[in-house]
């Protein structure tokens, strides 16, 4: 047992118990993760004129009242988050940090698989997906959808929450690469087609992958991205987290290509071993091409995991319990079927 690491599914349904998160709606059975807890969407969103950090000195709400919102969403009922729009959603959680514990937030891997940009801020934040040591206060998500419109619903879980006690430690920094030999049928990724439909958030398994995928194969095991796309891509190597340590996957320095890797970026205890059915378990990596086009060759370094310890293993590691990418190779987000 560790003295500082990251909290466990155990210690977090405590966090809901003792008021240091406090929710609109008492949590439900699957929000809780083994090191992780999903945030939910309130009721309403605000379409902006820009993304913003509102700065030491002032609120979320200070910010809003400057002339940087356009109009209000309804999310009661439903409604169209479209593409290219930075909107702000408060969420039904909220925080009263006690000291020595902080908190970090990071998209869904099912959000960065549809290519939705979110990131949460705090009042006085001077950085996105953090809350500092003894914040008390709302959150909200910075929603930005890239590729596909998508339909949100309140209640909707676009972003999750890891919680700290002590400092940051590393365990280990792990480069991953990417595989561009072929999965199924020689595929290497998918690209996201444009103007494709929308993606509804309620509707799990019930989009057909053709209509919003082009499969990609790459036969000299190279692949050029294009400035703009949006790829799903795999990793070489498979990636296993013990049941003693959690994982980040962060982006490779940004001075070895053109091109970003992985917005979604948190691995629970359990993720790829053996115990809980996950031998082989690739990372999937969110890729979009910057300024120009980039060659990527097979086995190029693409990100890294950065691992830390749990401050005690989890009661239910992933895949122990509903798991979508566990034991996944190339794979989209649980809004697809074939």
């Amino acid at each position: 047992m560790s003295a500082s690491g990251i909290l466990p599914d155990h210690h977090l349904n405590a966090l809901f118990e003792q008021g240091i998160i406090k929710a609109d709606n008492p949590p439900d059975g699957t929000q809780i993760q083994p090191a992780s807890i999903d945030l939910r969407l309130g009721s309403k969103a605000f379409r902006l004129r820009a993304s913003f950090l509102p700065g030491k000195n002032m609120t979320v709400a200070d910010r809003l009242a400057d002339d940087l919102v356009m109009h209000t969403v309804d999310l009661s009922a439903g409604a169209v988050l479209e593409t290219g729009c930075v909107y702000l959603a408060p969420l039904q959680e909220s925080l009263r940090l006690p000291a020595g514990l902080s908190a970090a937030m990071n998209p869904k891997s099912s959000t960065g698989r549809i290519d939705v940009f979110t990131r949460v801020i705090t009042d006085y934040g001077i950085a996105f997906d953090q809350a500092p040591l003894g914040y008390e206060g709302p959150l909200y998500a910075e929603i930005c959808p890239r590729t596909f419109s998508i339909l949100a619903r309140e209640g909707d879980r676009l972003s999750q929450i890891r919680f700290r006690r002590g400092a940051h430690q590393t365990l280990r920094d792990v480069t991953v690469s990417v595989d561009l030999a072929g999965f199924e049928n020689g595929i290497v990724g998918y690209r996201a087609r444009r103007h494709a439909g929308l993606v509804d958030l309620s509707r799990l398994g019930g989009h057909a992958s053709a209509r919003f995928w082009e499969p990609m194969t790459a036969p000299d095991r190279r692949l050029v991205l294009d400035p703009g796309e949006f790829y799903i891509l795999a990793s070489r190597e498979a990636v296993s987290i013990g049941l003693d340590e959690a994982a980040e996957m962060a982006p490779i320095a940004p001075e070895i290509g053109e091109f970003r890797a992985h917005y979604a970026g948190f691995f629970d205890p359990g993720f790829g071993i053996a115990e809980t059915g996950g031998t082989g378990s690739r990372a999937v990596l969110e890729v979009r091409g910057h300024d120009v086009p980039f060659m990527l060759d097979h086995g190029q370094a693409i990100a890294r995991l950065v691992y830390e310890p749990m401050l005690e293993p989890p009661t239910a590691a992933y895949g122990a319990v509903a798991s979508n990418y566990q034991a996944q190779g190339l794979k989209l987000s649980k809004f697809f079927t074939d």
